[in-house]
């Protein structure tokens, strides 16, 4: 999928982004973006660690895998060069398994050193509802 400029014009508040669904979260996925990021921390990829020295059933997701989830949704709505900020809040921890969907909704247009811009709100939830991570963006339209 690729990104279209977004105009002013084409973006009203209350528009909701194409959600993002992702396929159940795996060890696999989990090992895979351990490399890619660099975080090599245990309590994602090592159960018995997780289990005997951080004391949680299991390894769960890493927080910032979310966070790039959401980035996925955003460039897939717009090109990378219209994106001003970025900021997210970790409310609940991703376990392996859960199915998670990204969503983003307009909630503001402005002006802002004389260019139109948007922000959204963000969110990831998992298939029962719950809010794992929540966060705002805001977009420069042409």
């Amino acid at each position: 999928m690729t990104a279209s400029l977004l105009t002013a014009a084409q973006v009203q508040v209350g528009d909701k982004l194409p959600p993002l669904e992702l396929p159940p979260v795996s060890r696999h996925t989990l090992a895979l973006y351990c490399g890619a990021s660099g975080d090599h921390n245990p309590i994602h990829v090592d159960i018995d660690f997780a289990r005997n020295e951080a004391k949680v059933p299991d390894v769960f997701a890493h927080g910032m895998l979310s966070m790039a989830w959401l980035g996925r949704l955003l460039t897939q709505w717009v090109p990378q060069s219209q994106l001003r900020e970025y900021s997210v809040r970790f409310a609940a921890i991703t376990q392996v398994g859960e199915r998670i969907t990204c969503a983003g909704e307009v909630t503001e247009k402005f002006e802002r050193d004389g260019q139109t811009c948007a922000r959204l709100t963000l969110t990831t939830t998992n298939d029962q509802g719950q809010v794992k991570l929540s966060g705002d963006a805001v977009i420069a339209l042409a």
